[in-house]
């Protein structure tokens, strides 16, 4: 098949490192891939050895126009068995396409619950019929749309997101060289990974780390992150008190295994790479249950509300207070639990069906 994914960015979030990972595994399994990127290059983006042609979008009407007409010769130019979108702006734009190439056959996917307010759960109910499927990257965000009209039960199909297990794999001397490198000895880490934006609730998370350094004066919260515009949150929110901010990481198996425990503390999710991840890498951990979380821990973590510091202060606290045969245990659950239910591998093997069954239909 010949396939194009279209993305808003090849920024560093969960949703992107997902589409490249699928993309990647369809090109090694002899699909001829590009990528479609609505967006300018930014500053920081995930490496890629794929195809990809930008179509450089900004917030103008001349510019959506300009981008929509250089979509438009794209695909005329690599006749595409199958367009696969992902996330509201990319999900509209190869809706919008397959008006000016009616012969696009287009497959959407939304990756969080909460995609935006009611305007554009309209605009995906009105634009629904240039879509052949939906999918989304967990139940919870699929009835969610449903429920909203935004998509007809008919037409959405859950497909999870997935996890190289081979990228993260548990290494006892990586993690002995990066917690050293981290000048971090017998202290507890906690790690947060994610983008400073609302829907992640950084405040929440750094109530309840103040409220488990009273009790574990040593601990510390390493974050992972940084806010869209590029710039590093302020010193006042997430600096000292045993907060460590990390920025952008690249190397991200390695600061999993320094760690000791994984924390999320989201508001909304869909279903977080990030905690997938860290289960991967056998960490315990203590999240919120929101959007998808709870399908992907099940009792492999703890789960607590959202909005609650304290119950996710006791969540934390409870986990530190385990013995580390527990944790250890628990963290091999989590593992287990990736390895049945979400390697990348077996959902590559669910979206090339997938992909073969709208195309024929398609077709």
């Amino acid at each position: 098949m010949r396939i194009v994914y279209v993305v808003t960015s090849l920024g560093m979030g969960g949703a992107e490192r997902q589409v490249l990972a699928l993309a990647d595994r369809m090109a090694a399994r002899g699909h001829s891939v590009a990528l479609l990127v609505l967006r300018p290059r930014l500053r920081e983006e995930w490496p890629t050895g794929l195809d990809v042609f930008r179509l450089r979008m900004r917030r103008t009407p001349l510019s959506v126009l300009g981008g929509l007409l250089r979509g438009r010769r794209f695909l005329k130019d690599f006749k595409p068995d199958l367009v696969h979108s992902h996330s509201f702006h990319a999900n509209l734009v190869a809706r919008l396409l397959k008006i000016l190439r009616p012969a696009t056959v287009v497959l959407s996917t939304v990756h969080n619950v909460d995609e935006g307010g009611w305007t554009r759960m309209l605009a995906y109910r009105l634009t629904d019929g240039l879509s052949l499927r939906t999918t989304a990257v967990c139940g919870a965000a699929a009835d969610r749309f449903v429920r909203l009209k935004a998509v007809p039960p008919r037409k959405c199909v859950v497909v999870t997101n997935g996890i190289d297990l081979a990228e993260f794999q548990p290494d006892s001397a990586r993690r002995m060289d990066t917690r050293e490198e981290m000048v971090t000895k017998g202290e507890f880490v906690w790690l947060a990974v994610g983008r400073i934006v609302p829907a992640k609730d950084f405040p929440n998370l750094l109530a309840a780390f103040r409220l488990v350094r009273k009790g574990f004066a040593q601990a510390q919260l390493w974050i992972v992150g940084e806010s869209p515009d590029g710039s590093i949150a302020s010193s006042e929110s997430v600096q000292g008190n045993g907060v460590r901010w990390l920025g952008l990481r690249r190397d991200m198996a390695a600061v999993y295994d320094a760690a000791d425990g994984f924390a999320l503390a989201s508001r909304w999710e869909g279903m977080p790479l990030a905690v997938a991840e860290a289960m991967a890498m056998e960490k315990p951990v203590v999240a919120t249950d929101v959007g998808g979380v709870r399908e992907l821990v099940g009792d492999a973590g703890v789960l607590v509300p959202a909005r609650d510091s304290e119950a996710l202060t006791a969540a934390m606290i409870g986990i530190m207070e385990r013995t580390q045969e527990e944790r250890l245990r628990l963290g091999r659950a989590a593992r287990r639990r990736v390895q049945e239910r979400f390697s990348m591998d077996v959902k590559a093997d669910e979206w090339e069906a997938l992909y073969r069954s709208v195309v024929e239909i398609g077709s």
